[in-house]
């Protein structure tokens, strides 16, 4: 197959089939990326962290919701990046955009004036609450492991109107109650009370009540909260049993809702991923071969 430019590729982006790819198809990463990307509105205004969060905001863009805006907290707002950028810095992301500023434009003015209706961002461990820690493991002055700190995680965790993570699960990720709280979740530390309570109590009469996590992707399934702000199992991952999904968690998970498998990601799906997105590998870590059907709509062009 003659290598296509962009313009060729774009125009098979309509002729790719959107039925579910097989197991053996895809990789883990792709379908985690993708199951980020559905959870994109078209009138979303996405703050994205870099990795993945990066991978399925481009992807969702150039799917299903090309009106929602992009925003990275390097101060570039609204790109069309074509190929996704290294970091949150890299110009690459200021392809198109409508405006180049700074962290006092994407904190300053769109975080904190409630204009971010969805945050993507990543974390070490979760607790059951939703809170995410990314700041350090045991004791907070002499502890087992510091990681690099809150960044934006907090900030973005808490301003945005809906939020949602991926971690990769281990049952030392997946805890009842996380050594250190970076980002709160469904439930806070009342500082006044000296206790735990539901953040609509914690926080009541604030912006920011009813801001929080509403989906968690993993290597093995996709989780969300239920009215009470505790996380649930949603979906396990093709190939993955709740049994291990359980093994692999710290509490008691509830996995009395689980619906199935995640959804597959479709052939143009895929397509979109791995020649606009991420073409160069830059965070998926290999490149699959398309079925002889799919490589037979690319040759023909």
């Amino acid at each position: 197959m003659a290598k296509k430019n962009m313009e060729q590729l774009m125009g098979l982006i309509d002729k790719m089939p959107t039925v579910p790819a097989k197991v053996g198809e895809f990789i883990l990463m792709e379908l985690m990326a993708i199951a980020v990307a559905r959870e994109v509105r078209n009138d979303d205004i996405v703050f994205a962290g870099t990795g993945l969060p990066m991978v399925g905001i481009m992807a969702a863009n150039l799917l299903d919701t090309p009106n929602a805006t992009l925003i990275y907290e390097s101060g570039i707002c609204d790109g069309k990046t074509m190929h996704v950028p290294l970091s949150v810095g890299d110009q690459r992301a200021a392809n198109l955009s409508s405006t180049l500023g700074g962290l006092v434009d994407t904190f300053g003015y769109y975080l904190q004036q409630g204009f971010v209706s969805l945050g993507f961002l990543g974390g070490a461990a979760i607790d059951k609450y939703g809170g995410v820690n990314v700041t350090s493991i045991g004791d907070y002055f002499s502890p087992s492991h510091r990681f690099t700190g809150s960044g934006g995680n907090s900030d973005i965790g808490t301003m945005a109107r809906r939020t949602a993570f991926i971690i990769l699960q281990e049952k030392r990720r997946f805890l009842e109650r996380n050594e250190y709280t970076t980002t709160p979740g469904w439930w806070c530390w009342d500082f006044k009370t000296n206790e735990w309570k539901p953040k609509r109590e914690v926080w009541k009469n604030t912006p920011y009540a009813s801001s929080g996590p509403v989906a968690v992707v993993t290597n093995m399934g996709v989780y969300r909260f239920d009215e009470n702000g505790e996380i649930y199992l949603e979906t396990v991952h093709p190939g993955v049993t709740v049994a291990q999904v359980k093994e692999n968690c710290g509490f008691d998970l509830n996995v009395s809702l689980v619906k199935g498998e995640t959804l597959a990601p479709n052939y143009k799906e895929l397509f979109v991923l791995r020649e606009f997105v991420d073409p160069e590998l830059i965070f998926l870590p290999q490149k699959v071969e398309y079925t002889k059907a799919i490589q037979s709509i690319i040759d023909a062009g």
